[in-house]
């Protein structure tokens, strides 16, 4: 068991920076997500970990030893790919075994957790297999079986879900969780789908650019995002901006975007006011906006209409991608007895509790 710590951590090929100054201490037996879009430095800063790809500057430590220059296989980690990479020739349990073998491990220690790991993955009906009489599921299994008998300090997963489908992806993203609860040990896994991250981590690291973004825990980013990156890449839908300003009429803060003013409940009135008559970006979430009369109790509301231009039968849920007096689009996640058709024009309630302000020229958060 082991934490890991990047320290000032950058990579570079040549004139492109991948990585810049990488900051973060995980704890041991945390299970972290590195997430972001491609090109973001999440899959780089993984191999860097793992001794794949050298660093340019900076340290990594694994516990209190900085691995710069250790060797991968010396590292006390172990790695799951996103192509599975297991040998088509071997069997299920040579290929688990395979690693072991190459350390010189005794034949019935071999057996020992070959058989451990394949009980732990329900996979053990499947060891005599050849990986090609195995589907896609078990195949990953077996490769996270690969790992778990090298018994590592750190478990790496680059991208392990994306060649599933998506029902299956739902149930081994369940399956990882568990193993990660059973087997107590720090994961530190990479992926671009901000679902499966806020699934699963314990806290998320959001990347953009080489750069990191925000690292808390999954209900702090959504709650708390720190810049409108964050903002839009955390929550599905994502979350919807609009350019406006805050103005006082009445003595009420109100933000008026020309399309629309809603009024900032005193809660958040208070925060807000030093910004009065600046431009900001204001956000909110599909999900706090509302259709009346299915209006949630205890919300703190303010109104506003629009016109509904697409709507998307969910089933359990409506998505209405609406359209501001002004022309500007948005999407809401209402509740699924809304009967809106396209060209209808809505009643909607804002949750104003559950909105966020951003500067317009950083486009970092301007609430706390």
């Amino acid at each position: 068991m082991a934490s890991v710590t990047y320290e000032h951590v950058y990579k570079r090929y040549g004139d492109v920076t991948a990585v810049s100054d990488l900051n973060i201490h995980i704890e041991d037996k945390e299970f972290i997500v590195f997430v972001g879009p491609s090109g973001c430095g999440k899959t780089t800063s993984l191999r860097m970990l793992a001794g794949l790809e050298e660093i340019s500057e900076g340290n990594i430590k694994i516990g209190d030893r900085v691995v710069n220059d250790v060797p991968p296989k010396d590292r006390d980690i172990a790695m799951v790919f996103q192509s599975y990479a297991l040998y088509p020739h071997m069997s299920v349990f040579d290929n688990m075994a395979f690693g072991l073998k190459l350390r010189k491990t005794p034949k019935a220690e071999i057996d020992r957790r070959v058989k451990e790991a394949a009980e732990i993955l329900d996979i053990g009906h499947l060891l005599d297999r050849k990986p090609k009489q195995l589907s896609g599921g078990q195949r990953q299994r077996v490769a996270v079986g690969r790992a778990i008998v090298r018994e590592p300090a750190v478990f790496l997963f680059d991208e392990p879900l994306s060649n599933l489908d998506a029902k299956l992806r739902v149930q081994t993203r369940a399956q990882l969780t568990k193993l990660h609860q059973r087997l107590a040990t720090t994961f530190i896994y990479v992926t671009h789908d901000q679902v499966e991250a806020m699934t699963m981590a314990s806290r998320i690291a959001v990347m953009k650019d080489g750069l990191l973004q925000q690292i808390d825990s999954p209900q702090q980013l959504y709650d708390h995002p720190g810049n409108v990156f964050v903002a839009g890449f955390i929550g599905s839908p994502s979350m919807n901006f609009f350019d406006a300003t805050l103005v006082e009429s009445d003595g009420k803060l109100e933000v008026n975007s020309g399309g629309f003013r809603l009024e900032v409940p005193a809660a958040k009135a208070d925060e807000w006011r030093q910004h009065k008559g600046k431009q900001v970006v204001f956000g909110i979430r599909p999900e706090d906006i509302h259709v009346k009369p299915f209006v949630p109790p205890g919300i703190l509301e303010s109104n506003m209409d629009a016109n509904v231009d697409v709507v998307e039968m969910m089933g359990n849920e409506i998505f209405l991608y609406l359209v501001t007096k002004d022309n500007k689009q948005f999407i809401a996640r209402v509740d699924p007895r809304v009967r809106a058709q396209t060209g209808d024009a809505v009643d909607l309630a804002i949750n104003m509790a559950n909105a966020h302000i951003f500067d317009t020229k950083t486009e970092v958060s301007l609430a706390g």
